[in-house]
C-alpha cells in the first residue's frame, strides 16, 4: 500500500527459506514439511560479525502449540504482493510454487474427517492460548478458505499441481456449504436450535451434530437482535461455540466465505451490539468473555486471560484493518469511520498498546506491552483504505458465482 513492494518481496522470501531449510522438531517429534514458524528472531552472531534468523515453530510458544494460521497468512500475502505489484515471477517460481503446495499438502491431507472443515487446537491462531478453542474455530475456517481460494489463482497446473487443484475445489465447495449452512447463526436459526429434536440418525437428520437444547447459554438469547446474525466460533459434534469472534467474521467477508446476504447481517449485528463488540475500542476479539467455573475449566486459570482481557474479551486495535475493509467491501464505510474515530481519540495518546481491557474496552491491557507493531499497522492500513477504498482489492476476494453450494438443501450435505 505504501508503494514499496520489496520488503514484502523479502518478507515473502525469508518465510519461504524458513519453511524449506529448517528442522521442524518440538520434543524430538518432527512437524510437517508445509509448516510455516509461527515468528522469529534476529540472532546477531558476533564472532562472525553475521545476523542469522532463528525461526520458532511453536518450540518456544506458551503450550507448545504450532502455528496453523501462519502457512495460510503467507498464500494471502503472496497474493495481496501479486495483486498490487502485477509481479507473477515471485508466485510462479519453483520456490514460491513448492512452498504453496507444502502448505496445502499439509491441510489437505487424507485422515478419518467427516468433516471439511480443519480439525485444530487450542493456542493454534491469533487466540494462541487455551481459550475453548479446539476443534474447528471460525478463524481458522476462514483463512483456509481464503488462503484455498489464493491459492487456486496462483498455483500453476503443472506436474502434481493438477491433481492439488482439483483437491482444492473439491474442498472449497464443500468447505463452502458446510460454514454457510452450519456455522450461521440468526434469529430464525436459533429458534430452529432451540427446538431441535436429539439422537436423529441417517442422513435426513435436521440436528446432525446432535446438539442438546440445553447447552444454548442462556446470554445467547438476550444478544441475539432480530435483524442481523453471524458465523459463530465452532461446530462439532454435541457442541456449538455461540461466542463471537471478530477475525473469523471478518475474513469471512473478505473472503467471499459469506454469502452478500449474511455479509448484510454481520454488519446488522455490529451495527445493534455495538458496545457489546465494539465498545470504546475497537474491537473485540470475543465476545462474551468467560467468567467464574467456565474460565477456570476452559483457560486452566489463565491469569492473562481472565474476564475481558486478552483474548478473553479483550479489545485488540490491529483489528481494526480488517474490520475497515469489510465495512467497505459491505457499503458501509461509515461504520469503520466511527471505529476509527474512537480509535483515534486514544491510542496514539496511550502509546499504541496491544490490547484494551473491560467490557467497553475503557483500560488499557493489564500486560498489554506498548508500542506494538500491529497496533500501529493496522491504523494505518485501515486508514489508508478509507482514503483509497481502491487497496481493497488486495486483500478481498469476489464471491465465485460457480459456487452455487449454499443453493443446496442441507438434506445433501452428508454426501461430501
Amino acid at each position: 500500500m505504501n508503494n514499496e513492494p520489496e520488503i514484502v518481496k523479502n518478507f515473502l522470501c525469508q518465510a519461504l527459506r524458513l519453511q524449506s531449510n529448517w528442522e521442524k522438531r518440538i520434543d524430538n517429534f518432527t512437524l510437517g514439511k508445509g509448516a510455516m514458524p509461527a515468528s522469529f528472531k534476529v540472532i546477531h552472531d558476533s564472532v562472525k560479525q553475521k545476523d542469522r534468523v532463528m525461526a520458532d515453530f511453536g518450540e518456544s510458544a506458551i503450550g507448545r502449540v504450532a502455528p496453523v494460521d501462519s502457512g495460510f497468512w503467507w498464500i494471502i500475502l503472496l497474493r495481496a504482493y501479486t495483486r498490487s505489484t502485477g509481479d507473477l515471477s515471485l508466485a510462479d517460481s519453483p520456490d514460491c510454487q513448492r512452498g504453496i503446495r507444502l502448505v496445502l499438502s499439509l491441510c489437505l491431507s487424507e485422515g478419518f474427517d467427516t468433516f471439511p472443515t480443519l480439525l485444530c487446537a487450542d493456542g493454534c491462531c491469533m487466540v494462541d492460548r487455551r481459550m475453548g478453542i479446539y476443534g474447528y474455530p471460525i478463524e481458522i475456517q476462514a483463512l483456509f478458505y481464503m488462503a484455498l481460494r489464493c491459492a487456486k489463482l496462483m498455483l500453476r497446473p503443472q506436474g502434481d499441481a493438477k491433481e492439488l487443484l482439483e483437491r482444492i475445489d473439491k474442498r472449497l465447495q464443500a468447505l463452502n456449504f458446510h460454514i454457510r449452512s452450519y456455522y450461521w447463526l440468526d434469529f430464525q436459526q436459533l429458534n430452529d436450535v432451540y427446538r431441535y429434536k436429539t439422537e436423529e440418525y441417517s442422513h435426513t437428520a435436521v440436528n446432525k451434530f446432535n446438539v442438546i437444547p440445553d447447552s444454548i447459554p442462556d446470554w445467547i438469547f438476550e444478544f441475539m437482535p432480530m435483524k442481523g446474525g453471524y458465523f459463530i466460533g465452532n461446530v462439532s459434534p454435541a457442541c456449538m461455540d455461540f461466542r463471537w469472534f471478530c477475525l473469523g467474521n471478518c475474513v469471512a467477508i473478505l473472503s467471499s466465505l459469506a454469502t452478500p446476504e449474511q455479509e448484510q447481517s454481520i454488519m446488522d449485528l455490529l451495527e445493534e451490539r455495538w458496545s457489546d463488540l465494539v465498545g470504546e475500542m475497537p474491537l473485540k476479539i470475543a465476545y462474551p468473555a468467560l467468567e467464574g467455573h467456565a474460565w477456570k475449566i476452559v483457560t486452566g486459570c489463565d491469569p492473562k486471560n481472565t474476564r475481558w482481557s486478552y483474548h478473553n474479551g479483550g479489545s485488540w486495535p490491529v483489528l481494526i484493518w480488517l474490520f475497515t475493509a469489510a465495512c467497505i467491501k459491505t457499503g458501509r464505510p461509515q461504520i469503520a469511520r466511527k471505529a476509527m474515530e474512537l480509535l483515534e481519540s486514544r491510542l496514539s495518546k496511550d502509546h499504541w498498546p496491544e490490547y484494551y481491557d473491560g467490557k467497553l474496552g475503557r483500560f488499557i491491557g493489564k500486560q498489554a506491552r506498548k508500542f506494538q507493531t500491529w497496533s500501529v499497522a493496522g491504523y494505518l492500513v485501515a486508514k489508508m483504505l478509507l482514503e483509497d477504498p481502491s487497496h481493497l482489492g488486495m486483500i478481498a476476494l469476489e464471491d465465485e458465482k460457480k459456487t452455487k453450494s449454499s443453493c443446496m438443501p442441507r438434506s445433501q450435505s452428508w454426501t461430501f
